[in-house]
């Protein structure tokens, strides 16, 4: 299996090169098509990235895991709000954030285990506005600065008792 022997190579070459993990950040975007227009095979395929990866990814590196180490896995706010069009996407994302608790319970002493649920989130230079950011809590569409914001309070002592939980 193609994506399979990829994920291992990759987490061979990150233990070779440190040793060890101290902090994996799951986060892939696969598939977005929805009931009208995905296949079969899309779907799977956005399963095998978004759920399937993150959890094999976890496997491979739980013996390398640091003292205090951290999995922080990025899930999207479309696992419990829908859009139409979505489903492939939704449901890799809901997976993830399923899986999240569960390998917080797996882990536990091991690693803390959370997820991050994004609304939308603006990786353009562009501005947006209007209803768009209306419709958000805090007025505005999210930056992938506020994620990285987000991933370093949930990987530093602050956040120490925090695990298995889901972040928006």
């Amino acid at each position: 299996m193609k994506h399979t022997s990829a994920t291992f190579g990759f987490a061979k070459s990150v233990i070779e090169k440190s040793g060890h993990v101290d902090f994996l950040i799951n986060n892939a975007l696969a598939v977005m098509k929805g009931i009208d227009e995905c296949s079969y095979e899309e779907f799977q395929y956005a399963l095998s990235v978004g759920v399937t990866t993150p959890f094999y990814l976890t496997k491979l590196f739980m013996p390398y895991f640091a003292q205090g180490a951290y999995v922080i896995n990025i899930a999207s706010s479309r696992d419990w709000m829908s859009q139409p069009q979505t489903e492939s996407y939704s449901a890799a994302k809901g997976g993830m954030a399923a899986l999240t608790h569960s390998m917080a319970i797996s882990l536990a002493g091991k690693a803390r285990v959370n997820s991050i649920s994004p609304g939308w989130i603006n990786a353009t230079d562009d501005e947006i506005g209007g209803a768009d950011a209306a419709q958000q809590p805090v007025g505005r569409v999210g930056k992938p600065e506020d994620i990285a914001e987000m991933v370093m309070f949930l990987c530093s002592d602050k956040a120490g008792f925090i695990t298995g939980e889901k972040s928006a």
